[in-house]
């Protein structure tokens, strides 16, 4: 007989989740459910009336770890819209500030997942913030790539948080001959960087795969060969940036997005009836409540040709470079391998830039309603933005962003798993719930379940 588990909230990673688990007598999962409960945004309301200049701004405020990737796809969307191509050195300026962002994230996300992992050849679990070595260098160099790619976000988009150089159009100003010169010094240094830190981080993963076991709450787990698999699909539009309603060839098609109710996805109202409470940390859900995630999820259900699809590295690395690993540790690990590539994708951009060239388009529409979409590849994989402008004001506006395609397709690579390592797989993911909660419950006698908040 199945027994429901809960693990509420989920850690260590960005926003507040949820796990539903049911389970079976050995501890199995049978069913896993992954939902948002973090609090609702309505940055798509909002979005309406404003101008094409300010919705990219507010669509950056959902998250502060992913704004540069917000920022590009909302600008890139009201452009889209109102037909706008910028000039080249604005694009690979852009680019500059895609690939500083991907090394920031990548990194941050090391932190994160590093907790879960051995130090390779010994039964000693990974402490990020342990003075001891070999510990203490590696996140001295997390630190290190962090703050290189924060640097040149900053340079080049103005602040390294929400960036306000770009603007509909191209970019506000050209960076200087010594602000280039800077780049590309600290590129080469990140270069090296990223390259040791990707061999180190491939073989802590490496590590756990082959242990046949980890420790969870005092609790020795078995590794399952194919923790973390799925039989979804993967969706990317491009190595490293992205793709619009302006280019020849796009890579995203919007009438092949649809999307469900969570009523229709998650399951229903249930009862606990399993706990751990020496789980990490503070225990699971006591057994006797109520657990509802039909009613509990703030996000829809994205599909992609009518099936759930797989973002991020791996897709990716899938869709572009013929890689075929699966399970959370070859997510992991084809996070990994995008990781020197955001460095010499810098290096390329600065060797085409001309830091004289003109960053502003000389015209700039103000749009006839038409829909655009831009569709950025942001660290933990698709964003994509529509937009309706006209007449220089916003009349529609969505964000499908990374992790609400992953939430259904992470809640299916649980089955099988031991649920105490439902986490790990989560994790894997690199989840950013803020930026995924775009819904509301509204009614659960009528069962007006998951209000988007757009017109």
């Amino acid at each position: 007989m199945s027994k429901v588990v809960e693990i509420s909230p989920t850690t260590r990673h960005e926003g507040h989740s949820k796990l539903v688990l049911k389970v079976n007598d050995e501890g199995i999962v049978e069913r896993g459910d992954w939902l948002s409960i973090t609090p609702v945004r309505g940055v798509e309301k909002l979005a309406i009336g404003k101008t094409m200049e300010q919705v990219p701004k507010i669509a950056s405020r959902v998250c502060g770890i992913c704004p540069i990737a917000h920022t590009l796809a909302g600008i890139e969307a009201m452009e889209a819209s109102i037909g706008c191509e910028i000039p080249e050195d604005a694009k690979l300026l852009r680019y500059i500030l895609q690939c500083a962002n991907r090394m920031h994230s990548h990194a941050l996300h090391n932190i994160l997942s590093l907790p879960d992992m051995y130090i390779p050849g010994t039964d000693t679990k990974i402490n990020p913030f342990t003075k001891e070595e070999p510990v203490r260098s590696v996140a001295l160099r997390i630190q290190r790539l962090r703050e290189i790619g924060q640097t040149i976000g900053e340079i080049v988009g103005g602040e390294a948080i929400h960036p306000s150089n770009p603007r509909v159009g191209g970019m506000y100003t050209n960076i200087t001959p010594r602000a280039k010169a800077k780049i590309y010094d600290l590129a080469k240094e990140g270069r090296l960087l990223a390259q040791d830190h990707m061999e180190f981080m491939i073989a802590v993963f490496r590590d756990f795969q082959t242990r046949g076991t980890t420790e969870v709450g005092g609790v020795e787990v078995p590794i399952p060969d194919d923790l973390g698999y799925h039989n979804q699909g993967y969706m990317a539009v491009a190595p490293i940036y992205g793709s619009s309603s302006l280019d020849e060839n796009p890579t995203w098609f919007p009438e092949r997005f649809t999307e469900v109710r969570p009523w229709d996805w998650y399951m229903g109202e249930m009862e606990v009836s399993e706990a751990d409470e020496n789980y990490p940390i503070g225990g699971t859900t006591p057994v006797g409540t109520k657990t509802w995630p039909q009613m509990e999820a703030c996000t829809g259900v994205p599909l992609y040709d009518g099936q759930p699809v797989e973002v991020g590295p791996r897709a990716r690395q899938v869709q572009f470079k013929n890689y075929d690993e699966k399970g959370a540790m070859g997510l992991q690990i084809a996070r990994q391998m995008e990781l020197p590539g955001t460095m010499y994708g810098i290096l390329d951009a600065l060797d085409a830039l001309n830091t004289s060239g003109s960053v502003l388009a000389d015209d700039i529409p103000q749009g006839d309603g038409s829909l655009g979409w831009a569709a950025n590849e942001a660290p933990r994989g698709t964003d994509v933005h529509l937009a309706r402008v006209k007449d220089g004001r916003v009349q529609y506006f969505s964000m499908l962003v990374p992790t609400t395609w992953n939430f259904p397709t992470c809640s299916r690579a649980l089955t099988g798993a031991p649920w105490r390592l439902a986490e790990v797989i989560v994790r894997a993911y690199d989840p950013c719930v803020s930026c995924a909660t775009h819904m509301l419950v509204v009614d659960e006698d009528k069962r007006l379940v998951a209000q988007k908040l757009i017109q």
